[in-house]
């Protein structure tokens, strides 16, 4: 670290760890950390961010909660305005709402889902902060699997099993680069998500990793409706129609099974179920066989392509890569169950170069070497309440209390929420068909957020307290298959009124009787030094060495211990599958799960299948909503956060999100670059976006990232910003795994040659003081 750059503190976020320093008492300026090799842009995003006029500076209650006493059906969450109130005030108000809640309703009342990422300090995680505070209190409904990968994490423990090993400790980079000769991406590898890593990465090598496989000569297939899905190195381009990818694989399958180049072997030893498989794949048990013609008409792809590639995989040590976006789609399990059966066929699993992987480039751990030892976390107590729900599901739970569901074998029921209690995250983002989850808001009795912006979240609440960022907190970044250990410093004093959530949830607790559970008598500093010391104990009783805290704090980092092996595990079994057995009910890949077809679901079968899905290009919905939507993630932020920020704003277009289509389409239309346009849905909702002539996608697909600021036109169902969440599905991918849909949809695209709707997505609500006043 050079001379100038000791006035700059270590921090860390969940796009990278970098440097800062307060020019002034509003002001920073940020520096990439000297252990990140390739920076994310994002950071910039904090610059932008921790004096916005969408901070919240003081706590605030929604106007019509304070009317009258708190009842289902208040339709004015969202667009009502907010009344300032003091600190002691809201604490007294609010907690004397929780007590009530418990008393009438138990922890059955009480929703903490607080799915997010607000912070990448292992400490101020704030969803373990609020799980803390709700056990402390009486337990709480939580929900269960992410909308990230929900899909695959019900699925991969069935049919591989352990899922940790098989999503985050799969094959590295390295291994692939040194030893494999293709690798068939289904989604590609789309290495802008790789920056970042829950726990801040320190060092971001997806990029130049992929760079490097080029180098090497392994041959990159992406199979992808969108190019740019694998561009970091000459590549060869399959452009799918979007959620055909099980139908691709099967055609494949089957030339391999018509040439002779499946690995009955291996099927034999460490499968089972494969001979209920292949006669699915010949048409025996349907009376359809998969052939590569009957694959290239569901993909709209050549036939020959499909030929071709078959027998290139066939041929070489063979990676199958599949991309987490492929779950979030209608019948999400069956790509990965699928990929890990095609590659199950070529024979190479645990082998050096081959077998299967979920997730490369989609984050910044996956590929990278596995730490030895599990981050420093806040313990978050006994949850005394046993119900759950699938995360994804959190409208359908609060617009159909009592009904049942089926999940993952079981038959649930959604309990009735009159609390809603949500810190660091924004569903007005992730969630999908977000005017339905705007009425689904509308049903409990209350509803509470922290967060340190004016997010749709924070406005369809009735308690907004006021949270500090992570640059004016301390905390210690770690991150999950990351070499360094960050200390988080402070660049500067917390916003206005601003409290870390902590201290709000200490101070609650008192009200409530349970401060000394929740804090353990420590303060936010002590719990820091605390768990570190903790870790540094399970490193030293392995007899690693690891330096004190006073040491870290002083040197701004420290290196964490990565697993030798990673891929031991799968290495194991293929060398012994009787004395290495998988966690699942056979101890061996599952090709064919009893378990699952003993659930009975129509829409998930006993193996991998290809299942129409209800909106797509090949169906009847096509005919008037003839374009798919593709909304994946950002190159300009995390998610939706820090919308405001230089790096985000920048990727938008008048204020807009940017709509990617094929010229042909764009011609069609009969739209240039630069028109403003309606993005609508059979769901009679709508988007406004920004147009962009690119090749890039296929035709018959158009693209808009997600994380566009909720900015929405309830009258007309519509979002001025450019959220693609505002039209997307929102439905369970099967009974099996109900992880959400929201990567495809069907739309249609039209130009507005009228007015077009300002927007003002980062404004605060009425009420709400846009004064920075300063403790």
């Amino acid at each position: 670290m050079s001379e100038t750059d000791t006035h700059f503190v270590p921090h860390s976020s969940h796009w990278g760890s970098f440097r800062v320093r307060a020019v002034d008492e509003d002001t920073i300026e940020v520096r990439p950390h000297e252990l990140d090799t390739e920076p994310s842009p994002i950071i910039q995003n904090a610059v932008d961010s921790v004096r916005h006029r969408a901070r919240i500076d003081r706590p605030y209650v929604r106007r019509g909660w304070l009317e009258g006493t708190p009842r289902e059906g208040d339709a004015r969450r969202g667009v009502d305005e907010y009344v300032p109130l003091e600190w002691t005030e809201a604490e007294r108000l609010l907690s004397a709402e929780v007590r009530r809640v418990y008393d009438e309703h138990g922890p059955t009342g009480v929703f903490g889902g607080s799915y997010g990422w607000s912070s990448a300090g292992r400490f101020h995680h704030a969803q373990s902060q609020v799980h803390r505070f709700l056990n402390s209190v009486g337990g709480y409904v939580r929900s269960v699997t992410t909308y990230s990968l929900g899909a695959g994490m019900v699925i991969v423990p069935r049919v591989a099993g352990d899922k940790y090993n098989v999503i985050y400790g799969g094959s590295t980079w390295t291994d692939l680069i040194t030893s494999g000769e293709l690798m068939l991406c289904f989604g590609g590898i789309s290495t802008k998500n790789a920056a970042v890593n829950p726990g801040g990465p320190t060092s971001h090598i997806a990029r130049q990793s992929v760079r490097d496989l080029g180098a090497a000569g392994v041959d990159l297939v992406n199979v992808s409706p969108i190019r740019s899905d694998l561009d970091d190195a000459p590549s060869q381009w399959v452009p799918v129609r979007p959620g055909t990818d099980v139908a691709l694989m099967l055609g494949l399958a089957f030339e391999l099974i018509r040439v002779g180049r499946v690995d009955r072997e291996f099927l034999a030893s460490h499968t089972t179920g494969y001979e209920k498989f292949e006669p699915y794949v010949l048409g025996t048990t349907d009376g359809v066989a998969k052939t590569a013609e009957w694959a290239a008409e569901i993909c709209d792809i050549p036939a020959e392509t499909i030929v071709a590639l078959a027998g290139e995989i066939a041929q070489k040590k063979t990676f199958i890569c599949v991309a987490p976006s492929l779950q979030r789609a209608e019948h999400g399990e069956q790509p990965i169950w699928m990929g890990i059966t095609l590659a199950a066929m070529l024979g190479g699993i645990g082998l050096p170069g081959e077998g299967f992987g979920i997730g490369l480039g989609s984050m910044g751990y996956f590929g990278n070497q596995p730490n030895l030892y599990k981050s420093p976390s806040l313990p978050q107590g006994v949850n005394a309440c046993d119900d759950f729900i699938p995360v994804a599901r959190i409208a359908d739970m609060l617009l159909n209390p009592g009904t049942e569901y089926d999940f993952n074998g079981e038959r649930k029921t959604y309990p009735d929420i009159k609390l809603v209690y949500w810190a660091g995250g924004n569903p007005f983002h992730h969630h999908q068909d977000l005017f339905r989850l705007h009425d689904a808001f509308q049903r409990p009795d209350t509803v509470v957020v922290h967060d340190a912006f004016w997010t749709s979240t924070a406005k369809h609440a009735d308690f907004v307290f006021p949270a500090t960022m992570t640059l004016e907190r301390v905390d210690i970044a770690s991150a999950a298959n990351e070499p360094n250990m960050i200390a988080m410093k402070p660049a500067l004093a917390p916003f206005a009124e601003a409290k870390d959530d902590y201290d709000i949830f200490a101070a609650l607790a008192g009200h409530l009787g349970v401060e000394d559970v929740f804090t353990e008598g420590r303060t936010s500093a002590e719990w820091v030094e605390h768990l570190y010391g903790l870790w540094r104990e399970r490193l030293h009783a392995a007899g690693q060495d690891c330096p004190s805290f006073d040491e870290f704090w002083e040197h701004g980092s420290a290196e964490v211990p990565l697993e030798r092996e990673p891929l031991s595990w799968l290495h194991e079994f293929r060398a012994d599958p009787v004395a290495n057995p998988l966690d699942t009910p056979s101890g061996r890949l599952e090709i064919f799960s009893d378990t699952i077809a003993s659930f009975g679901y129509d829409d998930c079968a006993g193996h991998s299948t290809w299942m129409e899905p209800e909106e797509w290009l090949g169906g009847e919905l096509a005919d008037s909503y003839p374009l798919a939507l593709i909304s994946n993630q950002p190159a300009g932020r995390l998610h939706s956060q820090l919308d405001m920020g230089s790096a985000s704003q920048v990727t938008k277009s008048k204020g807009r999100e940017l709509l990617t289509i094929h010229p042909d389409d764009a011609a069609r239309r009969i739209l240039v670059d630069g028109d403003t346009v309606r993005v609508s849905s059979p769901r009679e909702s709508s988007f406004l976006a920004t147009v962009r002539v690119s090749d890039v996608v296929r035709d018959g697909v158009v693209q808009v990232a997600t994380g566009a600021w909720f900015d929405p036109d309830f009258a007309e169902r519509t979002c001025r910003h450019g959220n693609p969440n505002a039209v997307t599905m929102d439905r369970g991918t099967s009974k099996l795994g109900q992880g959400c849909i929201g990567q495809l949809c069907l739309v249609e695209v039209e130009r507005i040659d009228g007015p077009v709707p300002d927007s003002h997505p980062h404004v605060p609500p009425r009420g709400a003081s846009r004064e920075a006043a300063r403790k």
